[in-house]
């Protein structure tokens, strides 16, 4: 009887063991949730490649705007550029300082691909961001009041609309307002990205 019950004990360990290397393997939830950080880790790095040609680029334009209209002779002329109106100078430094901001940024954005779980990186980046997102937002506020003045002028305080007369000076500036806005809505998603990406720890 011993060996019977042996016998009946070793078919069952096998029939057990059979049954056991059919059931799939599950996939362990931290690596899943590591794939999903490295996505957003990754998306962060290309948006921020985006936003930093924006930036740079909504500077530059600003910062090369610049036309000059001969009236009678060649010394009496109207000049219209950037640096005349304070508002369009804010608005290059502005650009500037976020582009520069954003070159130092991508180190650690690097960082938050390599290593999808640290905090450290992820939670100076979602900071980082607002404060570039603010300044960028208030730039190019600044800047759309002026060029909205230039189309269209203000009847009730007697400006003039001087698109006119410099069209190729307005068609430069408006590009570069549109361009900041671009990076604005860049950093509004990164902001957002690094928050789920915080969420998730």
């Amino acid at each position: 009887m011993a060996n019977g019950d042996s016998i009946s004990i070793e078919v069952q360990d096998a029939k057990a063991a059979a049954k056991l290397e059919k059931v799939p393997m599950l996939a362990h939830p931290k690596n899943e949730n590591k794939g999903w950080k490295k996505g957003i880790a990754i998306t962060d790095f290309v948006l921020r490649l985006g936003a930093l040609a924006a930036a740079l680029g909504a500077a530059a334009t600003m910062g090369m705007s610049d036309e000059t209209l001969p009236f009678f002779t060649q010394f009496f002329q109207f000049e219209a550029s950037y640096d005349d109106m304070p508002a369009f100078m804010f608005f290059v430094i502005a650009m500037a300082l976020v582009g520069g901001y954003l070159v130092l940024s991508l180190p650690f954005s690097i960082v938050t691909i390599v290593r999808p779980h640290a905090v450290g990186p992820r939670l100076l980046l979602i900071i980082t961001d607002t404060l570039a997102l603010t300044l960028s937002a208030s730039s190019g506020a600044s800047a759309t009041a002026i060029v909205y003045l230039a189309h269209n002028g203000n009847a009730s305080a007697n400006w003039l609309a001087v698109c006119d007369q410099f069209t190729d000076f307005c068609q430069g500036v408006s590009g570069a307002v549109v361009s900041s806005f671009v990076s604005v809505a860049l950093l509004v998603i990164l902001v957002i990205l690094s928050a789920c990406a915080l969420r998730r720890n």
